[in-house]
């Protein structure tokens, strides 16, 4: 075993203990009344409304409902940001264009845009997942500019005094050493997708994690939205997971 390995288990390990220790000191805090049960549920009784929320089919439902809009908001967002980013990257005309609209829109506060994507789309999937596409181009295009702006040009003269066009330059010599770069600002866009979509239902209904969570705190069903929480908590966690593992499995040529 290595030192990595190593490392990594010991990392498992502590993040493993201190989940445990806030788990059971959460489940005193509450056994002993520190706050009222409305406010501060036993862990025992929020685990146990996961477990029946999740036999009844109604947390799947939510969380299958708000990880398709999320993801194909991010997946609109990284489509059309990388694109934006590339041609702004390479043509000094859609730089001029689209420079100013960027740094107008990248540090707008997304969420008050919420009702004028409600009255122009509904309450249903469609502005969620416009919302989220909006609130995620910008980073996305972003860091795909500065990764196609970082390229060393010796491989661009090296590629093109080899006989290669400038479209066979742009796709096995631009776009593959801007992959890593890409894929951090797409790990940076997932967690704001995410945010951006429980929040969105938070405020507009319309099913979803976000819209039950609002519901049961509006009937004071403290476990239920304790629960959500929770779940929310774990699946940016494991998504984030997987998308470490993905970098370090099919990117890892980046850090050599």
């Amino acid at each position: 075993m290595n030192s990595l390995e190593v490392h990594t288990n010991g990392f498992a390990w502590r993040s493993a203990i201190s989940v445990l220790l806030f788990i059971a000191l959460w489940e005193i805090a509450a056994r002993v009344h520190v706050a009222p049960a409305v406010l501060l549920p036993p862990f025992s009784i929020v685990a146990d409304q996961l477990w029946h929320s999740t036999l009844d089919g109604t947390l799947v439902a939510d969380l299958s409902l708000s990880l398709a809009r999320a993801f194909c908001g991010l997946a609109l967002a990284t489509a059309g940001g990388v694109v934006v980013g590339l041609l702004m990257a390479r043509n000094r005309v859609m730089e001029w264009i689209f420079d100013p609209l960027v740094a107008l829109g990248f540090p707008s506060p997304k969420i008050a845009f919420i009702p004028i994507f409600i009255l122009w789309f509904g309450i249903e999937s469609l502005s969620k997942i416009l919302l989220v596409t909006f609130a995620c181009i910008f980073p996305v295009i972003i860091g795909t500019y500065s990764a196609a702006r970082a390229v060393s040009r010796q491989f661009v003269w090296s590629a093109l005094s080899l006989g290669s066009s400038p479209s066979s330059v742009f796709l096995h010599v631009i776009l593959p050493a801007c992959y890593p770069r890409i894929f951090t600002t797409f790990r940076i866009a997932v967690p704001v997708g995410l945010i951006t979509t429980f929040t969105a239902e938070m405020v507009a209904g319309g099913g979803g994690m976000g819209a039950t969570l609002i519901y049961s705190q509006r009937f004071f069903e403290s476990p239920t939205v304790f629960a959500y929480i929770v779940v929310m908590l774990v699946v940016g966690l494991l998504v984030d997971a997987a998308m470490r593992r993905f970098q370090s499995r099919f990117l890892n040529w980046a850090e050599e």
